[in-house]
């Protein structure tokens, strides 16, 4: 599972994040801590699309480094926790960096949900900054379903 969960983050390093959505379950929900344009609720393949999308907008270039995964459970339900460094050129050259913190359930091998913590600080600075380089996007409401 390690390997496979780094695996889907080098894909996403390579601008694909479909190896991450080909994961999810038919029945999913995906939520991203905050009140900002890449917070929300999703639960269908159709907003994890638009939610990758907007994120390459908003953030071109951001890279994840897995720092640690940790897995427990049977396959029936396994949960995975992963603490990542997440990184970023901003307009103006300045550099979002950011810690990450997902939890996943997974069920034979399908997410079934998954919860992402950040530094809301750090990144509602880091929108603000793309919003005031003249993307509104960065300001918009959450991408939800």
């Amino acid at each position: 599972m390690r390997s496979k969960v780094a695996a889907i983050f080098d894909r996403i390093n390579e601008g694909d994040y479909s190896a991450m959505v080909d994961a999810l379950a038919p029945a999913f929900e995906y939520r991203f801590h905050g009140e900002h344009a890449l917070g929300g609720r999703r639960t269908t393949v159709a907003a994890m699309n638009r939610w990758w999308q907007r994120i390459f907008r908003l953030l071109p270039g951001v890279r994840f480094d897995i720092r640690e995964v940790l897995v427990d459970g049977s396959p029936w339900r396994t949960r995975v926790a992963v603490r990542a460094e997440v990184a970023g050129e901003l307009p103006g050259g300045a550099l979002y960096r950011n810690t990450v913190f997902q939890f996943l359930t997974l069920a034979w091998g399908r997410v079934t949900s998954v919860e992402t913590l950040e530094d809301l600080q750090v990144l509602e600075a880091a929108l603000h900054a793309v919003g005031d380089a003249g993307n509104a996007e960065a300001l918009a409401d959450p991408e939800t379903d």
